[in-house]
């Protein structure tokens, strides 16, 4: 087998050293000052529940928040193995590189000129976990190429268990490097891999299979698709590549990367990475809405390749040295206007919901004291305000305009039944809102609900996933309705302060179409723990030709009605 490297002179790390130090530093003030994003209060509740996996999520970021925010609870203990991981990823990363004679300069200019390696620096997602596996498998790889190892194939399986209990993104890298080199199948040590990472992985695969594969489910039939296609999402896409691949050099970054000449198995592995990350997700455009930072681990690649393709032409002109310069300038000062809290930036939408959280979850915290705070807008602001509060007291609605959460899952709605919670909107709700907050975070309005009653976790069961009918048709629904509760549930308005309703809801999108409420022999139903009982509903197509979702909530005032069945498509001819 080739090697993948070539013979190399001895080159200084001082400049690196340097590099990672200075790098280190920023992302450490930059964790420090800034507030949190919403993403990371959720998965900072992750932690607070450590499992072995979550909806939509596997549970390496959760690890990673557990052990910084056990040293100190703030912004930089959550982000602190987020911060350490990162700058020895970038160290790795230069020593893959260096085998090939890269130059410290152009590593340390291109390296710090791809936004996206920035964002990942501080910000503890599923991303940074996984950049820093990712990083550390091309690590290994290189080696198990050049030496074929039973511990390096120990640690390579033990690597790959790592990266998919990052994100589930990690099978893309997995994937392509085995299309890239068939030949693994060849050696003995490499099946120690593939039991090793199955070994490792299998308890994450068990707590999906008891839950009835949440994962698979939201990313197959949960997941909120295109309206048909439209091309500015794809060129949005590209757009957002561009920009996370530095706004002035990312052009010459992907034709320098997509021209290099492949000379070993190691290179070959990187550009099928490469082309094969970036092309998987701009096909995804084609019927989703797929977020631009997706790709960060094509990036790793593509930033090796580009500096290999320098290293060999002996690359040195003096116009992308003073671009780059430039695009590296533009970072910095967006990162300390960042750390400065600047008010023009503070009002840029996409980074004003990193300011004034911290304020917002004390003034609510003064309202509502002790009690349970519930909001309908996702679960991003509910999972700040415990954070803030260093609580478990925000709990997230699941309203019927909102995709399933891990509060969903979590024992948490049990603690609200028939308890006293203060009820947190964006908009006036007339008889319920009393309070108004405002704060640099925006405005808020609050109200006291008593004698709680919700049915989010109750499971309504449909015989078919795709419908078609005529405008206005009648038809009937046999549903099963199943109590996962702990505890006996019925559905009698009798005794209640809230009544409580079935309904059939139509939606195009996000956009309600068409509600329609069960007979009130519904509220007969009673249901031990763990029990089910078929209901019969009878609900008319929308008069309007088209194709509809339809599923079917469970509303108790004051609150919206959560989504407790699965989505039918719903075609009207």
């Amino acid at each position: 087998m080739p090697p993948t490297t070539v013979s190399n002179p001895v080159q200084s790390n001082k400049p690196i050293w340097y590099f990672i130090l200075c790098w280190t530093i920023l992302n450490a003030i930059q964790a420090y000052t800034l507030e949190l994003h919403a993403d990371e209060a959720y998965y900072w509740m992750f932690a607070q529940k450590l499992d072995w996996g979550y909806f939509y999520h596997p549970p390496m970021v959760a690890l990673f928040i557990k052990i910084g925010d056990t040293i100190f609870h703030n912004e930089l203990g959550l982000r602190l193995i987020t911060v350490l991981t990162d700058s020895l990823a970038i160290y790795l990363l230069w020593l893959i590189v260096k085998k090939y004679t890269v130059s410290a300069k152009w590593f340390i200019l291109l390296v710090s000129g791809v936004l996206v390696f920035h964002v990942y620096g501080f910000t503890s997602t599923p991303d940074a976990p996984l950049f820093f596996f990712a990083v550390l498998f091309y690590y290994f790889y290189q080696r198990y190429i050049d030496n074929d190892s039973w511990l390096t194939a120990l640690i390579i399986g033990l690597v790959v268990a790592c990266l998919l209990y990052s994100k589930y993104h990690g099978v893309l890298l997995v994937g392509f490097t085995l299309l890239s080199n068939l030949n693994l199948f060849k050696r003995r040590t490499f099946y120690l891999a593939i039991l090793t990472g199955l070994l490792a992985y299998t308890p994450h695969i068990l707590w999906q299979m008891h839950r009835g594969f949440p994962a698979v489910n939201y990313q197959l039939f949960e997941r909120s698709a295109a309206l048909g296609y439209d091309v500015s999402i794809s060129t949005t896409f590209i757009v957002g590549q561009l920009l996370l691949g530095g706004a002035l050099i990312s052009w010459y970054l992907f034709y320098r990367a997509f021209t290099t000449k492949i000379t070993n198995i190691f290179t070959r592995c990187l550009m099928v990475n490469a082309i094969g990350t970036f092309s998987f997700f701009l096909l995804n455009t084609l019927k989703v809405n797929v977020q631009p930072h997706y790709t960060l681990i094509g990036f790793i690649p593509l930033t090796c390749l580009a500096l290999i393709s320098f290293q060999r032409q002996n690359f040195n002109a003096g116009w992308f040295r003073r671009l780059a310069i430039a695009n590296l300038v533009l970072i910095l000062v967006l990162r300390l206007t960042l750390i400065a809290g600047i008010p023009i930036v503070k009002k840029a939408e996409a980074l004003k919901s990193y300011f004034g959280f911290h304020e917002w979850a004390n003034l609510v915290h003064k309202k509502a004291g002790n009690a349970f705070v519930v909001m309908d807008e996702g679960f991003q602001n509910p999972s700040k305000y415990s954070f803030y509060t260093n609580s478990l007291k925000g709990f997230a609605y699941d309203s019927r305009y909102y995709g399933r959460t891990m509060f969903d899952i979590w024992p948490m709605e049990d603690s609200l039944q028939h308890q006293r919670v203060y009820y947190l909107l964006k908009h006036k709700v007339p008889g319920t809102t009393t309070d108004s907050i405002k704060c640099e975070a925006g405005t808020w309005y609050g109200g006291w609900v008593d004698d709680t009653r919700t049915y989010q976790k109750i499971a309504i069961q449909t015989p078919a996933t795709e419908i078609k009918a005529k405008p206005g048709q009648e038809l009937e629904f046999d549903l099963t309705i199943t109590n996962p509760y702990p505890f006996a549930v019925n559905f009698t308005n009798m005794v209640y302060k809230h009544p409580v309703t079935l309904e059939a809801c139509f939606f195009t999108h996000l956009t309600p179409v068409s509600v329609q409420k069960a007979d009130s022999t519904f509220n007969n139903i009673w249901l031990g723990a763990g029990q089910r009982a078929r209901f019969k509903m009878l609900v008319n197509a929308p008069r309007q030709k088209g194709t509809f979702d339809l599923f079917f909530s469970l509303r108790t005032e004051p609150f919206a009605g959560s989504k407790n069945s699965g989505i039918i498509k719903f075609t009207v001819e």
